[in-house]
């Protein structure tokens, strides 16, 4: 798996092989395959300087750290952080 780095201020479509498309947001970042590396579309976004090669299935430099592991863990709602007694439900 590759991560690709979405390097404009704009969301871009990215076209992959099989009719399927990655859509990414400004400065997000997604994975596809590693032959889908080798596609059309990637390699023209990747020429015109708005997607960028990140790594091995890693995050981004400064935009997956503590705070994307911390977010992912939550799995929703923010768990409640005031203790009820046992009568209030």
């Amino acid at each position: 798996m590759k991560t690709i780095l979405n390097k404009s201020r704009k969301p871009i479509r990215v076209s992959l092989p099989g009719n399927k498309v990655l859509f990414l947001g400004p400065a997000k970042s997604g994975q596809i395959a590693d032959q889908h590396a080798e596609a059309p579309g990637v390699q023209r976004l990747l020429k015109q300087g708005e997607i960028e090669f990140v790594g091995e299935g890693a995050y981004p430099e400064g935009g997956g750290g503590a705070e994307g592991a911390a977010h992912e863990a939550t799995h929703g709602h923010k768990p409640p952080t005031v203790v009820l007694p046992k009568g209030n439900r």
